[in-house]
């Protein structure tokens, strides 16, 4: 008796041994091979196989054991079909991990598009069709399944449908490109804005430059009015407004305020120098004649770091060429009984 369970438990231990020097050994050193010469798409194929390797090395063991110990047919066959559903279905996995990862590798190369939904929803079909494949592979008929699901799948359509509408949302706003992920968007009503980071099946993620986390459900988002920031390009005018004294030559001003701005846009955004700035007078005011600076820059968040530069700059320009920023000022008139009218300016 112990005789026939000796060369199953060697194909067992051989299919073990088997599947740790595949995936400790030859795995290993095949993937630092193909890593090291930057195959596109390697990364995802190794991550797809993670792990495989040795459940069919141990799976074939199993087999071996079966074959060898020569058990009943009915037990035989039962063994089998079970050897042949894990089989089948560790393929199963495999294929939706490579559904899913070339899904969100391809389209991570579209500017900003979010695969994080899709991918997801890819490899839930796979293996969904995965599995009723196996099931009828093992003789299991799915025809009873497929109409159960159907059925239960109205019921279950209106218990959720808060979540469907977030999922045919984030559907919406994916396909209509109206939000990306790396767009820089900010809500009305509620002030928030940030970078979208992501766009799942339920809820789109904003990252505050503060670093915190806004979680907005797609349905939401879909139906609610915000400025997307990154649309139709990532390239903004920053505005600033300036006011010079009156007795200041505007020809002068203008000359010594563009070239400043240039110096700015020549260190933050060189590649757009071919937009030159300009200035636009637009009111004399009280005590100023005020005037607005237009300048391009690569990006919303740009905006602060040209803006902190340009102010350093500038005031420092027109001190070196005797341009005055005025103070505001206002002249007051007093007017008392029996004294002389007097005038005083206050600033």
């Amino acid at each position: 008796m112990i005789q026939h369970w000796i060369l199953p438990l060697v194909f067992i231990l051989a299919g073990l041994l088997g599947g740790i020097i595949t995936e400790k050994i030859i795995f290993t050193r095949l993937h630092k091979f193909v890593t090291s010469r930057r195959i596109p798409g390697s990364a995802v194929i190794f991550r797809s196989l993670n792990r495989m390797p040795f459940f069919w090395c141990f799976l074939a063991g199993f087999y071996g054991a079966t074959v060898s110990y020569r058990p009943e047919a009915d037990v035989a066959a039962l063994l089998i079909k079970l050897i042949t559903g894990c089989f089948l279905y560790t393929f199963t996995i495999v294929f939706a991990r490579l559904t899913a990862g070339f899904v969100n590798l391809f389209f991570r190369r579209a500017d900003g598009f979010s695969a994080s939904l899709l991918s997801n929803v890819a490899k839930t079909a796979v293996l969904v069709l995965g599995t009723l494949i196996v099931l009828q592979t093992l003789g299991v008929q799915i025809t009873p399944i497929l109409t159960t699901l159907g059925v239960g799948g109205l019921a279950v359509g209106l218990a959720l449908q808060d979540t469907l509408a977030n999922l045919f949302s984030g559907f919406y706003l994916i396909i209509s490109k109206q939000v990306r992920t790396g767009d820089y968007v900010k809500l009305d009503g509620g002030g928030h804005e940030g970078y979208v980071t992501d766009i799942t099946w339920r809820n789109t993620t904003i990252k505050e430059l503060s670093n915190n986390v806004i979680i907005v459900p797609n349905s939401k988002l879909a139906s609610a009015i915000f400025t997307n920031y990154h649309l139709p390009v990532k390239e903004i005018t920053l505005t600033m407004n300036v006011g010079v004294s009156y007795d200041s030559d505007l020809e002068q001003v203008e000359k010594v305020t563009v070239e400043v701005a240039k110096e700015v846009m020549e260190e933050i955004a060189p590649e757009l120098t071919a937009n030159a700035p300009y200035i636009r007078f637009n009111e004399f005011a009280d005590f100023s004649i005020n005037f607005t600076l237009y300048m391009r820059v690569n990006e919303f968040f740009d905006q602060r770091l040209a803006r902190h530069l340009f102010i350093k700059k500038l005031h420092k320009r027109y001190q070196k060429e005797g341009i005055t920023i005025p103070f505001p000022a206002r002249d007051i008139y007093l007017q008392g009984n029996g004294s002389k009218n007097g005038a005083m300016t206050l600033e």
